[in-house]
């Protein structure tokens, strides 16, 4: 039976990864077709309402800096919001205004995408803030993404100096693609039982005469967009774990799909950019078969149960369901944990914390890595950089100037991706390290042990890789923890973006070079473990001895 749902689930991507990617080719191809005629009309509304009158294509950096600037704006305005919430309308529930340190923690993990919570948000957040700050961000952060990654596969398929206009593609990317899909989503999860409403807390009696509370709220509207931005934070502190987020096993697979398909469909539209479909099959089969190892090293590692405990005689024939919902089971929390890491979402169904070490070592693996799927184009632009580097290092070794998708890959290019790549282990390992030297730092673990390293090692990762879960057994919710996570989550977001966007523009305006039969071909198996091979190499070089030190070494202890 497990295995009958994980294959209905990948399943299920598979199919949509050819029509979501086509899809996602007309909306921004700029070619006309048929959702000009069903969006084009409401756009122009919006168009002339903004002012937004020239609409020429920008350079790399004016596309970055157009980019960052509004999501600086949207960070100001966010961060009043919370700091004022107690004065504004749909707070039924009385929240009072969040702390200032937690506020710039939470406006800067949902801009970029991170949607790492340092707080419980149905005892934290006004409804108001819930939908003007958290919905609000939730598409912003994704549709930037996604703009971002759509302008990246411009420039490495496309000539000429300009990657597109960012606000005809932000605009593009809410009408057309998260807005219709969140309605589709938020409409099923309804049906499904997830609570929509803005009725405040219940107030109930138990059957012992007690009372209770139950927090409400527009629960699937959030939920929809949290997974198809694969944003990830919870209207709850549980996240998806909390029946009124996730009541069944098909809301455990409608959130799962939500938060794959677009990651799993951007390579074919890649390879639709490309006028090559094979170039976007050989970057989905690279990702694929990562996502397969991963996942079925978290589901026989919890399946077998904690060594510690079987060595007592109990029964572990059900596996390790310490931190899972028995409505999930093994199956349905690994692939979800395998799921909300690979796609970089961070939402969760089970608490990672309990996880059994190599259970655990896989979210904290694949987010190292960065490049499984991965959320709103961050997956595909690193498994792009990786496949610019692998080709690189196959053309030093046979001798010959290196080449991709027609462009020669020179020092310029090779010096960007180097930022790209270094910046993101130097940006969770060197917080790690000042987190275990410092009392503000070490105050925050509560297991002494190697799994202590793994707390904090995850979170920073977490923070890095713009996913947001966490190993919650750190006390996090300390101005140490906020303004270091924050920081790392704005170098993790935005240093990468503009590495590579610099990368698209300098191959955009290079002259293609014609195929010959030295030509590397990237479009094949052979390209295929290339990249898989290229992937292993550099993250095992820069992650390894961390990991031997946490979730390795925890597992060899338990015998």
């Amino acid at each position: 039976m497990d295995l009958v749902q994980m294959l209905v689930v990948i399943g299920v991507i598979i199919v949509l990864v050819k029509p979501l990617g086509t899809y996602l080719y007309h909306v921004f191809s700029g070619e006309s077709n048929r959702t000009d005629n069903i969006f084009g009309g409401f756009e122009r509304l919006i168009y002339k309402l903004v002012g937004f009158k020239r609409r020429e294509g920008m350079s790399w950096k004016k596309y970055a800096f157009s980019m960052i600037v509004t999501n600086a704006v949207l960070v100001g305005v966010s961060y009043l919001i919370l700091r004022i919430q107690q004065f504004l309308p749909l707070n039924p529930n009385g929240m009072g205004n969040m702390e200032s340190s937690l506020s710039f923690n939470t406006v800067i993990s949902f801009m970029t995408n991170t949607n790492l919570q340092h707080y419980s948000g149905e005892s934290a957040l006004s409804y108001f803030s819930q939908m003007a700050v958290i919905t609000m961000m939730m598409f912003t952060s994704a549709a930037s993404g996604l703009c971002v990654a759509i302008s990246f596969i411009r420039g490495l398929t496309q000539r000429g100096q300009t990657i597109g206009n960012f606000f005809e593609d932000f605009i593009k990317a809410h009408v057309r693609v998260f807005l219709p899909a969140a309605l589709l989503v938020t409409l099923i999860l309804v049906a499904l039982q997830v609570p929509q409403t803005l009725d405040p807390t219940l107030t109930v009696h138990t059957l012992d005469g007690a009372l209770q509370r139950i927090s409400m709220g527009p629960v699937a509207s959030l939920e929809s967009i949290k997974h198809l931005g694969t944003n990830g934070g919870g209207f709850f502190g549980v996240n998806s774990a909390h029946p009124f987020e996730n009541p069944n096993g098909l809301s455990n697979a409608v959130e799962m799909w939500s938060m794959w398909m677009m990651g799993a469909a951007l390579p074919y539209t890649f390879g639709l950019f490309a006028k090559n479909k094979k170039q976007g099959w050989v970057i989905f089969s690279a990702m694929m078969i990562l996502f397969l190892v991963f996942l079925s090293t978290v589901y026989f590692s919890e399946k077998a149960g904690n060594p510690a405990i079987n060595a007592l005689g109990i029964d572990a024939a059900q596996g390790s369901m310490e931190g899972k919902e028995v409505r999930f089971g093994i199956a349905g929390s690994t692939l979800f944990t395998t799921v909300t890491t690979a796609a970089t979402t961070g939402s969760v169904n089970n608490m990672h914390d309990t996880l059994t070490p190599l259970g655990g070592m896989v979210p904290l693996v694949q987010m190292m890595l960065n490049v499984v799927f991965g959320g709103k184009g961050v997956g595909l632009m690193n498994m792009m950089m990786y496949a610019i580097l692998g080709v690189f290092i196959c053309g030093l070794m046979v001798g010959r100037t290196p080449e991709f998708l027609g462009r020669k890959i020179e020092a310029k290019e090779m010096k960007l991706i180097a930022i790209a790549i270094l910046a993101h282990p130097f940006i969770i390992l060197v917080p790690t390290a000042i987190s275990f030297m410092t009392d503000l730092g070490q105050s925050a673990i509560t297991n002494p042990g190697f799994h202590g390293l793994s707390q904090v090692l995850y979170e920073y990762t977490s923070s890095a890789a713009n996913n947001g879960s966490g190993f919650e057994g750190l006390a996090d919710n300390t101005p140490f923890w906020n303004i270091t996570t924050g920081l790392v989550m704005l170098f993790g977001r935005y240093v990468s973006i503009i590495a590579l966007l610099g990368v698209a523009g300098s191959l955009m305006s290079k002259e293609p070079i014609p195929e010959t039969i030295g030509t590397l071909r990237t479009d094949n198996r052979l390209f295929v473990g290339i990249l898989i091979g290229t992937v292993l190499l550099i993250g095992a070089l820069t992650f390894l001895p961390v990991i031997a030190m946490g979730p390795v070494a925890e597992f060899l202890t338990l015998g």
